[in-house]
């Protein structure tokens, strides 16, 4: 990574101002190294390198990360093996929780997350729902279920009656959509994820991603900016966008997630949130940070 003066100077007054509160990462994927025990799905859509619980914790203590949440990824599809595995060695009691990939549209996942959630309580905090593609799937690799479908619905009742929230990783073309789930369901809370993929929809298709926030229980992810940007990284052309869903969702709703997995990861991750928040105050990135997070998720306070 190259680091200029400018960021070798921000780096530690940043780690330093984390010390002060709450560091919770909201959005992270592991995998085993070992692929005997917890072989990838055979609908899985990619084959990511390892990146297994063990480095995890130990880069976590080194970053100063309080808490993370394992978003439970595609290539292990609906078997939450490995999910389990990390909350049983887990580096602190209660240091993870994590999100469930079940299909809205089979009959028996409102029981399938009743087990998964009674096996682990308080643990499993979301039921994360893709869509992302024009095609729509009615089977196969659990992704793009159709959003208007009646059994969507369903599905979102049955998670929010649970205590879940629904986790949505979508593109701006469904955000209109996402909008009338929530308020057929109102009960249920939703999170946002990579800030819409903001990058990846029309010009006419942003202020249906910043209307979500009009959705009381809706909330927003800082993580992703890739997706939003057509520059290389920091990615500052995505900065008025980001303000943008800032201002629309408030400093109460919106979290942070992406933190890598590595110090160098952590560090540019870390001056990336620096730069776009720098407009806003220290108690509102405190609350981005890990104090929203904390309650949103429930950790103790």
């Amino acid at each position: 990574m190259h680091l200029t003066r400018r960021s070798l100077i921000a780096i530690p007054l940043a780690l330093s101002a984390q010390t002060k509160s709450t560091l919770i990462d909201t959005h992270v994927h592991l995998f085993s190294s070992d692929t005997k025990s917890f072989p990838f799905h055979k609908d899985a859509t990619y084959k990511p390198p390892p990146a297994p619980m063990e480095s995890y914790a130990a880069f976590a203590k080194q970053a100063g990360i309080d808490h993370a949440v394992i978003v439970h990824p595609e290539p292990y599809q609906d078997d939450h093996s490995y999910l389990e595995y990390c909350f049983a060695h887990e580096p602190s009691k209660g240091f993870f929780k994590g999100t469930c990939l079940f299909d809205a549209f089979r009959a028996d996942t409102p029981a399938r997350i009743d087990a998964l959630a009674k096996r682990w309580p308080g643990r499993v905090r979301a039921l994360r729902i893709h869509r992302t593609q024009i095609a729509p799937l009615t089977s196969g690799p659990i992704h793009d279920r159709p959003l208007d479908a009646p059994q969507m619905q369903a599905t979102w009742k049955a998670a929010a009656a649970k205590g879940l929230m629904i986790q949505m990783h979508f593109t701006p073309a469904y955000a209109a959509q996402i909008a009338k789930l929530a308020q057929a369901v109102p009960e249920a809370t939703v999170i946002l994820d990579h800030l819409g993929r903001n990058g990846m929809g029309t010009a006419v298709e942003w202020p249906t991603v910043v209307a979500l926030s009009k959705h009381r229980n809706a909330i927003m992810k800082f993580s992703g900016v890739n997706y939003s940007s057509k520059q290389p990284w920091p990615h500052r052309d995505a900065m008025p966008r980001v303000r943008e869903l800032f201002e629309a969702f408030g400093p109460d709703r919106m979290i942070w997630g992406g933190l890598g997995t590595n110090m160098d990861e952590f560090q540019k991750a870390t001056q990336q949130f620096n730069e776009f928040f720098a407009f806003t105050t220290e108690a509102n990135r405190a609350k981005l940070r890990g104090a929203n997070a904390n309650r949103i998720f429930g950790w103790p306070a």
